[in-house]
């Protein structure tokens, strides 16, 4: 086993040397992935629309493609999925990643190539392996077995040849054999679409393994946790895997469980690293313990264009290239990839920490939204669901605002709701119940967090006096003009001043 150890951490260590390569040749990298996209989609109907053949730099293409977002590339995804090829990318394309919808679709299905999955994907978990042993070298991590709870999804069928499931079902059903593995439970466990079952199974059979290392999204993993520490009696983590020493988290931001996590996992040598990997790319990782910006991996057969948020209304609005990035601005994150998405807008704003070489942090979304725990509430499912309510009990909202409540021991997190009425409805309970079954059924991933309250409770609702939400703003110096009442944040920065002035009035 230390054999197999060192030359598992050999293997990672030689990554670095491109990973260094692309640090200090950034602008050469990304300007062959521009070139190599290009003419591989020469061919397909996207390119020959385009004129993919005439495209020899990236201001052409800039001139010639407009930014798109889901809605504009749903006509072409939905022909794929009935499997339909060459149309967005060359290669055969049978994988589609499930994500929250738009305002349209309750659920968007971002193509997934074997490009992206070998290229992009699964190189960004070798490269934060790679980057793990890089910095800490004396590590043990493949000793053991590596947890990975994936999503709620199972793999299901669009056609015999057309498949879809969350990201992380996808990778793990595909996952290279040496890391199927290190990997434990089982892939049949793993992918049990009955997550309350999925995570019962993974405690029991988890707490009799050699576990080094977690993967997942928070949310998740605390559930886990939770669950092991309630079978075996234990206080934390440690008393039932000894060897943790790493975990890798992403989804969501980490911020509100990094105490959990100290409490669950009291270790000093316990190592933590980010990564960004969302249904449409792995686009980043945290290479320092000392600091939580990301490092932008840029050898992935992803070219980045960054929109200024302040152009992001323009009708046509002008991107930069990574060499025209400044530090501290907000830029929305457009990419073209090797799985057929060309200048979309993924709806993620980030904001840069370096230049030399490229890290970032991930600022927000382009719209405000709640994403605490993965479920990617936007305004746009909230003015719906409370225009349903506010329709089935004869109200009428004068403001709002909604943040999340964050995980407290071994509690689940919940939206909290500040809404003032003009007209109060007949039934407050009724309406919180049609607000929140009106979440679930348009928004796929509050849904599954919602799932027997194991990651989101029922919300919670404060019904406040006429005049509070103005008191608020004038005592933040935002009346008037174009200040309006911030209706989503990921945060409690709106929540509790609210909260602590409504206990003033």
């Amino acid at each position: 086993m230390a054999l197999l150890n060192s030359l598992f951490t050999w293997i990672m260590k030689k990554r670095m040397h491109q990973i260094d390569l692309f640090m200090k040749y950034p602008h050469d990298v990304q300007e062959e992935w521009f070139q190599s996209l290009i003419s591989a989609a020469e061919a397909t109907e996207w390119g020959k629309k385009y004129g993919y053949n005439s495209i020899y730099t990236p201001e052409e293409y800039k001139n010639r493609v407009p930014i798109q977002d889901y809605d504009d590339i749903k006509v072409y995804v939905d022909r794929m999925i009935k499997g339909e090829q060459n149309i967005l990318w060359p290669s055969d394309i049978k994988w589609f990643a499930k994500s929250s919808g738009t305002t349209s679709d309750r659920s968007k299905f971002i193509p997934v190539s074997i490009e992206a999955l070998e290229e992009c994907h699964y190189q960004g978990g070798k490269d934060m392996l790679s980057i793990y042993c890089h910095n800490k070298p004396e590590n043990k991590i493949f000793m053991g077995k590596s947890v990975v709870i994936g999503g709620s999804s199972q793999i299901n069928n669009f056609s015999p040849d057309s498949y879809y499931g969350d990201l992380s079902s996808i990778l793990i059903r595909n996952l290279p054999f040496w890391v199927e593995f290190k990997r434990t439970p089982t892939l049949e466990v793993t992918l049990n679409p009955n997550f309350e079952e999925k995570i019962e199974q993974i405690a029991q059979i988890t707490i009799k393994e050699n576990v080094t290392s977690l993967a997942g999204v928070p949310t998740w993993n605390m559930v886990m946790a939770n669950r092991i520490l309630e079978i075996t009696g234990k206080e934390n983590l440690l008393e039932v895997w000894p060897n943790l020493e790493f975990y890798s988290h992403g989804g969501v931001s980490f911020k509100p469980y990094r105490d959990q996590f100290k409490k669950l996992i009291p270790s000093e040598n316990m190592y933590y690293l980010e990564n960004y990997n969302a249904s449409e790319g792995y686009f980043g990782l945290q290479d320092r313990s000392d600091s939580d910006d990301l490092l932008l991996m840029l050898d992935y057969g992803i070219y980045y264009e960054f929109l200024p948020m302040e152009n992001i209304n323009d009708e046509w609005p002008k991107t930069l290239c990574l060499h025209e990035v400044e530090l501290g601005k907000n830029y929305a994150l457009i990419i073209s990839t090797n799985a057929g998405l060309w200048r979309y807008k993924i709806g993620d704003t980030i904001k840069f920490t370096s230049l030399s070489p490229y890290r970032f942090q991930i600022s927000g979304r382009t719209k405000q939204y709640i994403n605490t725990f993965g479920e990617e509430i936007i305004v746009d499912n909230a003015e719906h669901a409370l225009q349903v309510a506010c329709k089935a009990t004869d109200a009428n909202i004068q403001d709002y605002t909604a943040g999340p409540v964050y995980f407290n021991d071994k509690t689940a997190g919940a939206h909290e709701w500040i809404i003032e009425f003009e007209k109060e409805p007949n039934d407050l309970v009724r309406f919180s119940e049609i607000l929140d079954a009106t979440l679930r059924e348009i928004n796929s991933d509050y849904d599954a967090k919602r799932y027997k309250d194991m990651a989101l409770s029922f919300p919670i609702i404060h019904n406040v006096p006429k005049g509070t939400f103005y008191a608020w703003m004038k005592s933040r110096g935002k009346l008037g003009g174009q200040n309006k009442v911030p209706r989503l944040a990921n945060s409690r920065e709106y929540l509790d001043p609210l909260l602590k002035l409504i206990q003033s009035l």
